[in-house]
């Protein structure tokens, strides 16, 4: 993240927001995001990611805590703050009767800009997020990563460059190979310059693209760091056992990050050296009746989440 002050884009300590006397939705929440950056908030629903986005973009207030986007407060300058960033929800917010060059230019006259100057910054957006062929094609004819990409340049039509961008799930609903093509548009965007908060349930999302994470559940942050300092926390390797019984899949599941009942099947933490896993194969099945057949794979965001949010009411580890 941050190598300097200067280059901290989002800044939040201590953010709070409840709803009603019971619903607390984020109890001390803090992150920072450095310019050309992509930080990635991972959690289950109803985990605060949304809330704090929201937050960040100036949509809600907090209870309490403070929080500054491109050095200005939240609250104070907001109006500074919607000036220099971008927001992209989980779906695409383009009108599909128009096409795209019109979205675009629709877009950019509401942000204040000339008519002139509106075509031609529709122009360089659409050849940005490769959309010229389609520029007069309506909305409606755009496939789903068509549709995002669109809905991405439509948000930065007003925006100075570089800025801050929030994208919350942004490829919610997309085939595989438009996920892909849009991770790469999130890529560029963070080249040039621009600081992106990405909230995602896809955990390979945020291990391809994400600088930092961040990891909550309900309302607090229980890991950050890098994606290979948090995969290093569940021992970097996962060894793979198929179990020959349920007697024995029940007997060894709680020594697991990785469960997989239909199938028999426990992940369990290693190191992934020859030795350490001889050594676990020994301990579990000194018999060698248990385990049908094994692999090793290393760890994933996956193995990360289920294991940290397991851990739910430990304090905030640093990595």
């Amino acid at each position: 993240m941050s190598t300097g002050t200067n280059d901290v884009m989002i800044e939040a300590h201590g953010l709070t927001k409840s709803y009603g006397r019971d619903t607390r939705v984020l109890d001390g929440v803090g992150l920072r995001v450095a310019r050309a950056g992509i930080h990635a908030l991972l959690g289950p629903n109803g985990a605060g990611k949304t809330t704090t986005v929201r937050i960040l973009a100036t949509l809600t207030t907090a209870d309490s805590g403070t929080a500054r986007v491109a050095g200005y407060d939240v609250v104070a300058d907001r109006r500074r703050v919607r000036r220099v960033i971008s927001l992209t929800g989980q779906f695409a917010a383009v009108d599909e009767t128009l096409t795209g060059e019109e979205n675009l230019r629709m877009m950019a006259r509401l942000s204040g800009l000339p008519r002139a100057r509106a075509r031609s910054r529709a122009g360089e957006l659409l050849e940005r997020f490769g959309l010229t062929d389609a520029a007069r094609r309506q909305a409606h004819t755009y496939s789903g990563g068509m549709r995002r990409r669109l809905d991405l340049a439509a948000g930065l039509v007003g925006s100075p460059e570089p800025g801050v961008l929030f994208l919350d799930e942004p490829t919610t609903g997309l085939d595989p190979r438009s996920r892909r093509e849009l991770w790469q548009v999130v890529r560029d965007l963070a080249g040039r310059g621009a600081a992106v908060l990405l909230t995602t349930q896809y955990l390979e999302e945020a291990d391809q693209l994400a600088d930092g994470v961040s990891v909550l559940t309900e309302g607090r942050v229980v890991a950050e760091g890098t994606p290979e300092a948090l995969k290093s926390r569940v021992s970097g390797h996962r060894l793979d056992l198929v179990l020959g019984s349920r007697e024995a899949y029940l007997r060894l599941a709680t020594r697991a990050v990785h469960h997989s009942p239909e199938t028999l099947t426990l992940g369990i933490p290693t190191d992934g050296t020859a030795a350490h896993v001889r050594s676990l194969l020994d301990e579990i099945d000194p018999h060698r009746t248990d385990v049908d057949r094994f692999s090793l794979h290393r760890a994933t965001l996956d193995d990360v989440f289920l294991a940290l949010t397991a851990e739910k009411k430990e304090a905030p580890a640093h990595v």
